[in-house]
């Protein structure tokens, strides 16, 4: 830093006669400058982006991030902190532009991004995997009054009505619009549309504008608990049948069926059945080794408290953290995985360098 005592114009004169000490001064202030950013570089919680309020998204990224302030930060200088966003194909740009180096996305779109399909024109070489989260619950939601056999077919029979499949351009919509076209249901002819949030969406179908929602999100949703506790027996959840899961997984095997126990939401008295995909933490390739192996410990080892945050985050479990991944896992994931002796599949690593493998070797 400067000192107020040194006379500058003696340092200016002595600079401007020595083009040597002239330039190691200047060499020294970019040093300096340098520094200083990396400094605030290492302090500068990574931001991570989840989606809008009335799923699980952005409560349980939110609980990530309070939890790595109170484990991470004081310790390593390393932390998180949890933006809202408009879902999936957001933080897939967030991402790609370094406007945030974490993101939460579903499942589908993190094998879309890798691969360069549906939405997402280009493959995102940048983007690097973290792990399987918790499901992610297609919450498919129709007037009872419209319900003739309670599987998706049922959208299928709606002529003019409208509907919200999510706010527009975002992971739902974009999720909701690839289901139908899979299952072949002409929607675009079929039915209006809407474009809203989880929340605003509930709110629309209590107030009588909308027929029909699809939420996806971990369960018990929020907005799902709200419109269950407003319209009761008015509404009913869809399942899907065997030949419709079937034909969805033709792409794309990533979804499974899901039940909820009765009391899931508000007067539900028996299981129901829908389907589930996981979503995956994700992560760009050039944030260290060091920081994503101690954010995915941290992840893994305190479930207890997200769960006591979120119930939907009791579907994480370490020993399927892997199943559903498309992007190579990130080397600080890898290590921690290879601690817990977790078989990796060959799609998640990327060639490693000689000296990964003399490391790994000398860790064995």
């Amino acid at each position: 830093m400067w000192n107020h005592d040194t006379p500058v114009r003696d340092t200016s004169r002595v600079s401007v006669a020595n083009p040597v000490i002239r330039r190691m001064l200047t060499l020294c202030l970019v040093l300096f400058m340098v520094g200083c950013t990396d400094q605030l570089s290492v302090n500068r919680p990574y931001v991570l982006a989840t989606a809008t309020v009335g799923g699980a998204f952005y409560p349980i990224g939110v609980a990530m991030a309070t939890i790595s302030k109170s484990q991470l930060q004081p310790a390593h200088n390393v932390s998180l902190s949890a933006i809202s966003s408009a879902g999936s194909l957001e933080n897939v740009k967030l991402l790609r532009d370094n406007e945030a180096q974490f993101a939460i996305i579903q499942g589908v779109f993190a094998a879309w991004a890798w691969d360069g399909e549906g939405p997402i024109r280009n493959p995102q070489t940048e983007m690097r995997s973290v792990g399987a989260m918790w499901f992610n619950v297609e919450h498919f939601v129709l007037l009872t009054e419209l319900v003739k056999d309670g599987t998706l077919s049922d959208f299928g029979t709606l002529q003019g009505e409208r509907v919200v499949l999510g706010a527009r351009n975002s992971g739902a919509e974009q999720t909701g619009r690839y289901i139908l076209e899979q299952l072949g249901i002409d929607y675009e002819s079929a039915m209006t549309f809407g474009y809203m949030g989880y929340e605003a969406a509930a709110n629309a179908m209590q107030d009588g504008n909308v027929v029909g929602i699809n939420v996806p999100a971990g369960a018990p949703a929020s907005a799902i608990t709200q419109a269950f506790a407003q319209l009761g027996d008015r509404i009913t959840l869809l399942s899907f049948s065997q030949a419709e899961l079937d034909t969805l997984n033709s792409r794309y095997p990533l979804w499974d069926w899901y039940e909820f126990p009765p009391g899931t939401y508000p007067n539900q008295t028996e299981t129901l059945r829908s389907i589930a995909s996981p979503n995956v933490l994700v992560v760009r390739e050039d944030i260290p080794e060091e920081h994503v192996y101690l954010i995915t410990k941290m992840i893994w080892e305190n479930l207890g408290t997200m769960q006591d945050i979120h119930a939907a985050t009791k579907d994480m479990r370490l020993d399927i953290a892997l199943r559903g991944l498309a992007a190579p896992l990130h080397p600080g994931a890898l290590r921690y995985y290879r601690e817990r002796g977790l078989e990796i599949p060959e799609h998640l690593v990327l060639a490693e360098s000689p000296v990964q493998l003399q490391n790994q070797s000398q860790d064995q």
